[in-house]
């Protein structure tokens, strides 16, 4: 195994990783994303003890557990750029020798749950309600600095998707990975299933018009209504696509869950989405205690 330069892989002077300022030791087998760094101290405070904490800059880490289960929570903003430092500084510190700064011989794989805020894209999906991502299919360029390879069926679907909403070319090649089907099984009852949209912006990107135009003002309706066999669009965020994806090539598993906040079909918005936001880091925590 090649050594991996400073400039490649930065560790701080206590140990740690540059971004996260974790240490291997510091992390649990199980982690949890949220994307508001307010949203880590809402997860944590259902731990039993939280045994560290860490902030650096978005990046904020509670490690603690429930009963006998070990957790991590991180914070890591907005966006698939900062999917990108946290999913390869998490692969980092259980997959390569901080002392050798070598790939280790043995590959570890992390259980990473995203609990995040959506907008639902389909009426029958209300606000409030929970989904649980099938695939992640990103609108964003991230996965094209990567080595992403699709299957058939990705392939297919990515055809179908493009053919039937346009969504290329000056936006970009879109691309797809889908859940762990180890986590998701977990995941059923109470949960919508469906593809999540990842966008590069919050605005333009999801199809929203304050005093710009947009190139594209059909996307709503566009993707409401596509379909592929059993699969639809049930939501649209802004990191699910990178931690899928990334994932796949580093061999996590990996589970998206989102609250909607918002419906985008009958323009409603949630009256009480830290309520629902809550309701699920519940849920979620019960399923992850007893059973994964």
């Amino acid at each position: 195994m090649s050594r991996i330069a400073e400039s490649e892989l930065v560790i701080n002077n206590r140990g740690a990783i540059y971004h996260l300022d974790l240490r291997p030791e510091e992390l649990a087998g199980t982690v949890i994303l949220v994307g508001d760094p307010g949203r880590v101290r809402l997860v944590s405070n259902h731990f039993d003890k939280i045994e560290f904490t860490a902030q650096h800059r978005e990046f904020i880490a509670h490690t603690g557990n429930i009963g006998k289960k070990r957790i991590s929570v991180l914070s890591t903003g907005i966006g698939t750029d900062n999917i990108d430092i946290v999913m390869n500084e998490l692969d980092a510190l259980v997959n390569i020798d901080f002392t050798t700064r070598e790939i280790k011989n043995e590959i570890s794989s992390l259980n990473i749950i995203r609990i995040g805020t959506s907008g639902s894209l389909q009426a029958d999906i209300p606000v409030d309600g929970h989904v649980a991502g099938t695939h992640g299919l990103g609108i964003d360029n991230l996965l094209h600095f990567y080595r992403l390879e699709q299957n058939d069926q990705e392939k297919q679907l990515l055809h179908s998707f493009i053919t039937q909403t346009q969504l290329h070319g000056q936006s970009g090649q879109p691309y797809i990975a889908g859940a762990s089907s180890f986590l998701i099984k977990h995941f059923v009852k109470d949960y919508h299933h469906g593809i999540t949209i990842t966008c590069p912006g919050f605005y333009g990107p999801q199809g929203r018009v304050l005093r710009l135009g947009i190139r594209n003002p059909n996307l709503i309706d566009n993707l409401t209504k596509f379909s592929f066999g059993q699969h639809r669009i049930t939501n649209f965020e802004m990191e699910t696509s990178a931690i899928y994806s990334l994932g796949k090539l580093l061999g996590h598993h990996c589970l998206s869950l989102n609250t909607i906040v918002a419906n985008r079909v009958r323009k409603e918005f949630s009256k009480d989405g830290i309520a629902a936001v809550e309701k699920l880091i519940q849920k979620v925590l019960n399923t992850i205690s007893e059973n994964i």
